[in-house]
């Protein structure tokens, strides 16, 4: 049997799923909770619509799991859907959150699969440094004090490194969006057969949130 990555197209998870197949490990399934609640306490909702084309592209089969996103409700819906793949075990992407951690370890002990983490608590400095260095992603979402609309659309290269580490060292948010500050998404890889590409974008606006959000992709 294969594996599961566990992703919202986000850099995180998409260098997880990179570092899996490096290490030799089949992925044969790219899965995404979609929620309701953009509030969710465990996943993303930006331009998830991405996900499918990563997917399809990676030669992947991709697998949409719906929830309303209530807390631990959410978290049954995720091993619902997961129960019903042929999988040894899935791949996340989380690096400090010990809320994520645990509760993906729990799902995965009831089901009897493996989690692969290979980002956990890893330095998060050099895993965007690697993040720009291996992929193409973007910031689509900041929620943050310090993170103003400019930082939309940036992709992960030495300057926005060195843009969020001033916005680390003066409003000590987590250089990696840990902590919800921002979102990403991540547009080539090198597992991808090619990159995403999109046709339109946005900027959506809510009390403390922008969003970047792109449309027509391919």
């Amino acid at each position: 049997m294969g594996w599961a990555a566990l992703t919202s197209g986000g850099k995180d998870s998409v260098l997880s799923c990179q570092r899996a197949i490096d290490s030799g490990k089949d992925v044969d399934f790219l899965v995404t909770v979609r929620p309701e609640n953009r509030d969710s306490f465990m996943f993303h909702s930006a331009n998830l619509d991405a996900v499918p084309v990563i997917a399809r592209h990676a030669g992947m089969k991709y697998v949409e799991i719906r929830t309303h996103g209530r807390k631990e409700e959410e978290l049954a819906d995720l091993e619902k859907g997961l129960s019903l793949l042929p999988v040894e075990g899935i791949v996340v992407g989380a690096i400090a959150s010990e809320y994520q951690n645990d509760r993906v370890a729990a799902i995965a002990k009831n089901l009897g699969i493996e989690v692969f983490a290979p980002l956990w608590k890893q330095d998060p400095e050099a895993i965007v440094t690697e993040v720009a260095e291996r992929l193409d992603a973007i910031i689509v979402v900041t929620a943050a004090e310090g993170l103003d609309e400019s930082f939309l659309g940036a992709r992960f290269d030495s300057a926005l490194i060195g843009r969020l580490k001033a916005a680390v060292k003066k409003y000590r948010i987590h250089i990696a969006g840990e902590g919800g500050e921002y979102e990403s998404l991540t547009l080539n890889a090198p597992f991808f057969g090619e990159p995403v590409t999109y046709e339109s974008s946005e900027i959506r606006r809510s009390p403390g949130r922008s969003e970047l959000v792109l449309g027509g992709f391919a």
